[in-house]
């Protein structure tokens, strides 16, 4: 069970901890509040035991499960914090604040779909699961894939990877030409190349898509203005400057100056 230390922080016991891809890892942890109040595309902040590393490390909500009270998230190593996180075990605890952040609006139509990229991918698992009608689900890799078997129990999922190792040889935006999608609808996170690709093919077809931006954030809160990025506004510079952590991390595509 989770132990409160404070308003939104708590001390979550660890179901398990299991690298799932070379150098991605797959944590749940039980949590009432976080599974009851998390909506897709939101975040939570995980804290060092390490008094040295001050500040937590923002990690994307991969799926909840209400009835069980659990919370997946899905992880790269990448620097010492995650490291740290990577050998945590069943029964150790963590202390984790969330959820945090503006998810994914969503909307009801015929056909969604729904873009991830790396490690921009388990974000878009809970949307899976919640998302109505028909959905068609592309997922992009540089080199071997994870959670396919999970997302393939909600929609029709292809998967593109960099070296051709599985799937389409290509990205996700060739992968969708070669393949005609078609949606009133798109969600998506991942690499910035990738989600500036799919602004502008989402603009091609007039369709409406959402966007996680993966901007490296450092406090998770708002602030220590780490993770800006230019939103238009209709003002002199015709841009302002938004937050991804306390304004997003989603955003409308229309919105978004990469």
């Amino acid at each position: 069970m989770c132990v409160d230390k404070n308003v939104g922080r708590s001390s979550c016991k660890i179901i398990y901890n299991n690298q799932i891809a070379e150098g991605v890892y797959e944590i749940v942890f039980e949590s009432a509040s976080i599974s009851s109040l998390a909506q897709p595309g939101q975040f939570v902040n995980l804290y060092s035991s390490i008094g040295s590393r001050l500040l937590p490390r923002p990690i994307s909500i991969c799926e909840v499960n209400t009835k069980e009270q659990w919370v997946k998230l899905v992880y790269a190593v990448v620097g010492d914090g995650t490291k740290e996180f990577s050998m945590l075990g069943k029964g150790q605890t963590i202390d984790v604040l969330g959820p945090v952040g503006n998810g994914y609006e969503v909307e009801a139509c015929e056909t969604s779909i729904l873009v991830g990229g790396g490690v921009g991918t388990p974000p878009l698992l809970e949307l899976a699961k919640r998302i109505e009608g028909k959905k068609l689900i592309y997922l992009g890799f540089r080199t071997g894939s994870y959670l396919v078997e999970e997302f393939k129990k909600y929609g029709e999922v292809q998967v593109a990877t960099d070296d051709g190792s599985e799937g389409h040889h290509g990205t996700v935006i060739t992968l969708m030409n070669q393949n005609n999608a078609d949606g009133q609808r798109i969600y998506a996170c991942g690499p910035k190349p990738m989600l500036k690709a799919l602004q502008q093919w989402a603009g091609e077809r007039n369709i409406r898509a959402q966007l996680s931006l993966e901007e490296r954030m450092g406090c998770g809160f708002g602030a220590c203005v780490g993770c800006v990025c230019k939103i238009k506004a209709k003002n002199e510079l015709g841009y302002t400057y938004k937050k991804v952590c306390k304004d997003g991390p989603v955003f409308d595509a229309k919105e978004v100056l990469f």
